[in-house]
């Protein structure tokens, strides 16, 4: 593996940790005590707070700010100028630094341009959210969420394809042909060794 790139303009603080391979573009920050999983890139003027989590395998695009209380799992991509929020109720003349809200994305997730995630929500592993869309509560694994506020409007597979299911509740991902069954409000991947 090779040693993480940094530009020369990003700043990286004492007590950050980088894998192996990460590569850190243009006036990004990642600051003391966050961790960045191997294989992971940070866009340009991405910004990383204090104690956060990237896992291994993210994109995080240009113009990006994950603050303290988020985490991602590997393998995420959230899209250019994608806005996480870690308080509910902020105020600049009140400090809630006691109050952040953990926000969790999931394996595989992908989190369009622009959407914007507010705090305490989790979304679930290869979920898909639409550019644009403003994500106020869960999202479950595997479904499709466009709008504001966001609603699902379906669901996509570990490839990022649209799953259509057919009257026994089972599709296929037209990309991989793994298949996925509904089961109530959830859907699950059937083949052995689908998704991690």
């Amino acid at each position: 593996m090779a040693s993480p790139f940094i530009h020369p303009t990003a700043e990286i603080d004492v007590g950050a940790s980088l894998g192996d391979d990460v590569h850190v573009w243009h006036g990004a920050h990642v600051m003391a005590d966050a961790v960045i999983g191997t294989g992971t890139m940070l866009g340009h003027g991405v910004f990383v707070g204090r104690g956060v989590s990237v896992g291994p395998g993210c994109r995080i695009q240009n113009h990006v700010s994950i603050f303290e209380g988020v985490s991602l799992e590997a393998d995420v991509f959230v899209g250019p100028s994608a806005a996480f929020t870690n308080v509910k109720n902020p105020r600049a003349s009140v400090s809630r630094r006691s109050e952040l809200a953990l926000t969790r994305v999931g394996r595989g997730a992908t989190i369009g341009a622009n959407a914007t995630i507010l705090p305490g929500v989790a979304l679930g592993r290869y979920c898909f959210v639409a550019a644009g869309a403003v994500v106020t509560r869960d999202v479950p694994d595997f479904a499709l969420v466009v709008g504001t506020p966001a609603r699902q409007q379906g669901w996509m597979s570990e490839r990022g394809m649209r799953l259509d299911f057919d009257s026994q509740g089972v599709a296929a991902c037209s990309e991989s042909g793994t298949r996925y069954r509904l089961d109530g409000d959830r859907c699950v991947a059937l083949d052995e060794g689908a998704w991690p």
